[in-house]
């Protein structure tokens, strides 16, 4: 038999790289082995900690193995609890349900069934596409400008990356993409465009099934719609009788300051999408809410192996249990929310030069460097030299993400915030020692 080859290098990613398919993503920016993650904090093979402003992507929300999950996990296990349970009937599945209508559901007034779909949010995202073209009997959707809504087809077809779309390899369709609030600059109102489409019958616009979005866009670079702007899209829709899908499956769960981003707004979808940290701890697990009268499925008709993940259920009904009984978790969120927009402001302030502008919403923000789309990936590897993890987004990487775990520590916020700022500071170093500087048109503070 051969056997294969270890080389030195596969001590560390080399196995990775020499095995793993080149559509690998986030290693690259972070290569590094990762062996333990607790709450805030990332620890490699070699035990060295790492800040985690990263959160998995938005779906580590409540940190890393948080421990008021890993008991009722444990002893599930322990127990022989059904792991696998295709969309059965089990206990875990039951307490995570009247879990979500006590905590969730009910206290905010909401009338939603609930719908598990495949573990991903692109399958969620997919079953609300689906379901508002049947309720509606027509094809057509409507999208925004850098929105993303995942790579599978439909899914993709709404989501407007370049990367992403070109790699379907075939052209998408049903979808009109539409500008998102901001994307003619601050003193257009977008909706002006849209209303004016949906009132013109010789406009070309084919009446949509739906409208998709995200209150606040994640990938497509931190951009949080107005309340003003969300509360006009809605009533645009019901007025034309339009059903309005909302993405959460990033912004949601927290996030944003409340359990769903579109809350403080005043709105209520018709249909919403969660995955990322509705699991809690995670693993894989998608939901989507409709109103009980768009529940026209017959059974089965949208399927998976996947529709249930128990582990899932058991851990998102103590995260429920233990965070949102009360106001106590928002209120934290909001305070260190405060502190995190303060602390971005200053470090743009500190570094005029570089056009440094801030955004976001909870704990969803964003240092965004229009005039350099360069610096956000710069400073990452600067701040991963130091012990931090973040992520850069926006469709040219001009966006430094933040998106900490929600039960950081305001120590570990600040800390993280301060390699930030000396990350920064590096940087711009380098860029005053760069000859080439000016030959690029590059400002750097003296």
């Amino acid at each position: 038999m051969n056997q294969t080859t270890v080389t030195t290098s596969d001590a560390g990613i080399g196995i990775f790289e020499r095995l793993e398919s080149e559509v690998r993503g986030y290693i690259r920016s972070f290569p590094i082995v990762f062996d333990r993650g607790v709450g805030a904090t990332l620890i490699d093979a070699d035990g060295r900690e790492y800040l985690d402003f990263f959160a998995g992507a938005g779906a580590l929300n409540y940190g890393h193995n948080n421990p008021a999950f890993k008991k009722p996990l444990l002893d599930y296990i322990q127990r022989d609890g059904i792991i696998h349970g295709l969309d059965l009937a089990t206990s875990a599945k039951r307490g995570f349900i009247e879990a979500f209508e006590k905590y969730i559901l009910k206290p905010r007034g909401l009338n939603y069934k609930l719908q598990f779909t495949g573990p991903t949010g692109t399958n969620a995202v997919e079953a609300a596409l689906k379901l508002a073209r049947q309720v509606t009997k027509r094809s057509n959707v409507v999208a925004f400008t850098n929105g993303f809504h995942g790579v599978s087809a439909g899914a993709l077809a709404a989501t407007g990356n370049k990367k992403y779309r070109t790699a379907a390899g075939f052209g998408l369709a049903h979808v009109t993409a539409l500008p998102y609030d901001g994307y003619l600059g601050p003193s257009i109102d977008t909706l002006d465009y849209f209303e004016k489409l949906l009132n013109d019958p010789s406009s070309g616009l084919d009446k949509p099934a739906a409208v998709i979005l995200e209150a606040i866009q994640g990938e497509g670079g931190i951009r949080p719609a107005s309340f003003q702007w969300l509360k006009r899209l809605r009533d645009l829709t019901q007025r034309h009788d339009i059903l309005l899908i909302l993405d959460d499956i990033q912004a949601g769960v927290g996030r944003s300051g409340k359990f769903f981003s579109f809350e403080a707004a005043g709105i209520v979808p018709d249909i919403v999408t969660l995955s990322k940290s509705i699991s809690a701890v995670g693993t894989p697990m998608a939901l989507v809410l409709l109103r009980p009268e768009l529940d026209i499925w017959s059974p089965g008709a949208h399927s998976g192996t996947y529709r249930g993940n128990n582990l899932a259920f058991v851990a998102a009904r103590a995260a429920l249990e233990t965070y949102w009984a009360d106001n106590k978790f928002e209120d934290e969120i909001t305070a260190k929310s405060a502190i995190l927009a303060d602390e971005l402001k200053s470090i743009a302030n500190h570094f005029p030069k570089l056009g440094f502008t801030v955004r976001g919403r909870g704990l969803m923000y964003g240092l965004v460097s229009e005039k350099d789309p360069t610096l956000p990936g710069k400073i990452q590897a600067e701040a991963l030299q130091r012990g931090l993890v973040i992520e850069t987004c926006g469709g040219r990487g001009e966006v430094l993400k933040f998106l900490v775990a929600l039960i950081i520590t305001e120590a570990d916020l600040r800390r993280g915030l301060s390699i930030v700022r000396e990350s920064i500071g590096a940087v711009q170093a380098k860029l005053d020692n760069d000859p080439a500087k000016e030959a690029r048109g590059v400002e750097v503070d003296a």
